[in-house]
């Protein structure tokens, strides 16, 4: 429940520091006093936009507190998750910077306005004047139905099979979509790659038949350097092979004599061998090159086959084309088994649509049966508001598809005459008449939600006398079950049945405006009240007539 509350320069309010109690609680005031800034700073707390307009002119930012006692909703697990530290005495503070700039915090933690929202949302709910307008939404009326059923598991488990379900549909979407393109390619795609496989290429061949193409082309200039190099190397009169011999031999000679000439001898032999090996050698590729021109003609046909190929598909090399080859032997693998993928993937959202339609039926099983609670309920509610006639009917449909939140339609059916036909809410009741059906849902709903702290912003609004009476009567209940219920009202009679009495005022000075609240005492109380009956002169009547609303004998 909402402890205090802390305002520091926004709107109106330079600075304000209220405690507030348990039970039912009413703030009144005058119209344009500042209640609605109030309610507007507790939204900020709530993950509402900051705008730079609501800070205080003349101060550099605003500073809403609030100080919850959650020791006994079991919060912790929140806390966990979010790896916030967990007290009894939960502080969210909300600061907003002229320069633009707001900052949230928890138990003096910085928080994101996201983990505020979802963590005020569960201690407070501010039930303002337009929130009347979502009795007419679909969403809210579903809701209702959720929470008096219990359903958050089911809830939980049926949009989780909804997304998966959405998911594969896509995916089934996206595949059929590339199927279509690819098969409007295949032909092109089979063409490219069986001229590639046609040309029956190899790694490194490329520079194989370069090098071959550049010796066939020039056989008869390397033919006669051989020749040439294998004269000189084996002529009888003048060759390397003849002197070398001639050297080693005489060096053998010396050997006797010249004990160096050993070691030169070696060397020479050495020599002599390895010339002699690379004669043969030049002799054996001189006797292997020959022109050809047949074979020049092939390399040639066969080296302007990849120049074209590698042309073609923008490459430089063979390897390049290879992989290519095998890129378009993976699209046309896809493209086969596109039916079969396709196949298997319906087969998948037939079944996952069959468990959401099995998960909507358990949704809808609850639904029909807290529907029914919620006829018989509020019947029982809204007659003693004044609609002795009154008839309350939830009409359920279903939708061509299951959505988000099940396959289910709900529709509230309203009527507040004997002889009125059912229909909507919107349609048929007056202001007065669907703030007395919120409240009653409102009250409906409370016992099923463990939400601390509710606030009512003027939902008496069109209603008075003894209708007032009845609906304050609600609120003073929903107060008394460890519940804190806050009320802004303007009728006397709601103002009298609160345990604690908040009166909202302004101030003039010589500069400037500003706004207060302060709690009244019981003598307070009655003057306020009477006020609220008499307007601004007070009589000796309306005195009277406050006292006895408040129950203080004269």
């Amino acid at each position: 429940m909402l402890r205090s509350l802390y305002i520091q320069n926004y709107a109106l309010i330079e600075k304000l520091d209220i405690s507030f109690g348990a039970g039912f609680s009413v703030i009144t005031g005058e119209t344009g006093a500042g209640k609605s800034i109030i309610l507007g700073a507790i939204g900020l707390l709530l993950g509402q936009r900051a705008e730079v307009k609501a800070i205080r002119q003349g101060a550099s930012k605003c500073v809403i507190e609030a100080r919850f006692d959650i020791s006994a909703y079991g919060m912790e697990p929140f806390f966990e998750e979010n790896e916030l530290e967990y007290e009894e005495e939960c502080i969210l503070r909300r600061e907003v910077y002229a320069s633009g700039k707001s900052r949230a915090f928890i138990n003096d933690t910085p928080a994101s306005l996201v983990q505020m929202k979802e963590l005020g949302e569960q201690f407070i709910d501010v039930h303002s004047q337009h929130q009347n307008l979502l009795l007419n939404k679909e969403g809210f009326q579903l809701n209702v139905l959720d929470i008096l059923s219990h359903n958050d598991e089911q809830l939980s488990a049926y949009q989780s099979l909804y997304r998966e379900w959405k998911q594969a549909q896509q995916d089934l979407a996206d595949l059929i979509a590339r199927a279509e393109q690819n098969k409007a390619d295949e032909d092109y795609i089979r063409f490219q790659l069986e001229q590639l496989e046609e040309a029956n290429l190899s790694a490194g061949e490329q520079e194989e038949l370069e090098q071959e193409t550049d010796t066939l082309s020039h056989a008869e200039e390397i033919k006669a350097g051989l020749f040439r190099v294998g004269q000189l190397l084996t002529s009888d009169e003048g060759g390397l092979l003849a002197a070398l011999k001639e050297s080693l031999n005489t060096m053998l000679g010396l050997q006797k004599v010249y004990s160096p000439a050993t070691e030169l001898a070696e060397r020479l032999e050495s020599t002599y061998i390895e010339l002699k090996d690379v004669s043969q050698e030049v002799s054996s590729q001189e006797e292997d090159v020959e022109f050809n021109p047949e074979r020049l003609e092939e390399v040639n046909d066969r080296l302007n086959l990849i120049y074209t190929l590698q042309q073609k598909h923008r490459v430089t090399t063979v390897e390049e084309l290879l992989a290519l080859t095998e890129e378009y032997a993976a699209k046309l693998a896809a493209i086969t088994s596109y039916d079969e993928r396709i196949g298997e993937l319906t087969i998948l959202c037939d079944t996952l649509y069959n468990k959401v339609k099995k998960q909507a039926a358990v949704l809808t099983k609850a639904r029909t049966s807290a529907a029914r609670e919620v006829e018989k309920q509020m019947a029982s509610r809204l007659i003693p508001l004044g609609m002795p006639n009154v008839r309350f009917q939830v009409e359920m449909g279903m939708r061509k598809e299951p959505g988000v939140h099940g396959e289910d339609t709900v529709n509230f059916l309203f009527s507040a005459n004997k002889n009125g036909a059912l229909q909507s809410i919107s349609s048929v009741a007056s202001g007065g008449e669907i703030a007395r059906v919120m409240l009653s849902i409102k009250a409906m709903i409370a016992g099923a939600v463990k939400l601390p702290t509710i606030v009512f912003d003027e939902i008496d609004t069109g209603v008075s006398g003894e209708i007032a009476d009845r609906m304050a009567d609600i609120m003073q209940e929903m107060g008394e079950q460890d519940r804190q219920v806050i009320s802004i009202t303007h009728l006397p009679q709601i103002a009298a049945r609160g345990c604690a009495h908040y009166k909202v005022y302004k101030q003039d000075n010589e500069t400037e405006t500003n706004s207060h609240i302060r709690r009244l005492a019981d003598e307070e109380r009655v003057e306020e009240i009477a006020h609220m009956l008499s307007g601004a002169t007070l009589t000796k009547a309306a005195l009277n007539n406050a006292k006895a609303l408040l129950g203080i004998k004269r």
